[in-house]
């Protein structure tokens, strides 16, 4: 037991040595309370036209689908909060995106810290989640004490707001596992009253169809005309929900480099964006998740908001 105890003293050390703000701990087990919830989203059709979310249900809600063996679900968040936004004028791309694409940052550190716990215990079987793979990383991160999931459906910590990725480990070995902290929603309605297209159909239930970040990342068909007007300048993502919430008065700036936006970002204007070419498109989202758009679908966004 003592072992144990300081495994997980010395996992959370190194995860915040590696720059992850929190580090919180389950117990690999199915989610029993979590499946008939993903399974009324799916018949409801709130994914929209992201048919691999109906992919692989089980590995979704049993981390023991996804490794053999599975005890222990480590969670990690990383603070992607910039200390600088773009300008006012021009469109509008979310913040997790200004910087290098987080896959890759959390990844180089996930595999860091299971090397780590491989020279501690010895012959480990882990495997590394970065929002790749079936498995629900908010229902971890809040089981394992990192936030509560807010009405908006993203993770919010009550000192440090939901500007932040989270991310799992799953491993073979037993450790001591976190509790959950309560939700401080309340009464709250902001998210829900601000969203443009009333993506938030009700606390706790987003319609994933009506999200802007859905029309602007998933969707690769024509965005439906009935939608004109209603992205408040939003071309890639969309940070209406969290901008809104009363608990990001509590966002600090992050302290990690490769989130820095290319210096372009931040200086374009409206007339920029509109004379973007995709030259200037790779060099400034040469690292960026904004690729995942592609140059084409960056200049529909641009164009159906009236760039």
């Amino acid at each position: 037991m003592l072992k144990q105890t300081r495994l997980t003293h010395l996992i959370k050390s190194e995860a915040q040595e590696l720059g992850f703000e929190q580090v919180g701990i389950s117990k690999a087990s199915k989610l029993e309370k979590e499946a008939p919830r993903l399974e009324k989203w799916l018949q409801n059709g709130f994914h929209g036209t992201m048919s691999w979310m109906e992919n692989h249900f089980e590995k979704r809600i049993d981390p023991t689908e996804l490794l053999q063996g599975a005890k222990s679900v480590i969670s990690v968040s990383l603070n992607y909060f910039p200390d600088e936004v773009q300008k006012s004028d021009s469109p509008k791309i979310s913040k997790y995106a200004y910087g290098e694409d987080y896959h890759f940052v959390i990844k180089r550190k996930l595999k860091e810290l299971i090397k780590i716990i491989s020279l501690e215990v010895g012959d480990v079987n882990a495997r590394a989640f970065v929002d790749s793979a079936p498995i629900m990383d908010k229902v971890w991160a809040e089981k394992s004490g990192l936030g509560w999931v807010g009405k908006n459906t993203n993770l919010i910590h009550p000192n440090k707001g939901s500007f932040f990725f989270i991310a799992e480990i799953v491993l073979d070995v037993e450790l001591d596992y976190d509790s959950q902290i309560n939700d401080y929603c309340g009464t709250c309605t902001r998210c829900i009253d601000e969203c443009p297209t009333g993506a938030i159909v009700e606390p706790y239930v987003v319609d994933g169809s009506k999200c802007i970040s859905y029309f602007t990342i998933e969707l690769k068909s024509e965005i439906p005309i009935e939608q004109q007007g209603k992205f408040e300048k939003w071309a890639f993502g969309c940070d209406i929900c969290q901008d809104v919430c009363p608990w990001n008065k509590f966002s600090a700036p992050h302290e990690e480099s490769a989130f820095k936006p290319h210096p372009k970002l931040l200086s374009f204007t409206g007339k920029d964006w509109e004379e973007l070419s995709e030259d200037v498109f790779k060099e400034i989202f040469k690292r960026s998740a904004v690729k995942r758009t592609k140059f084409e679908g960056l200049k529909r966004n641009l164009k159906f908001i009236g760039s």
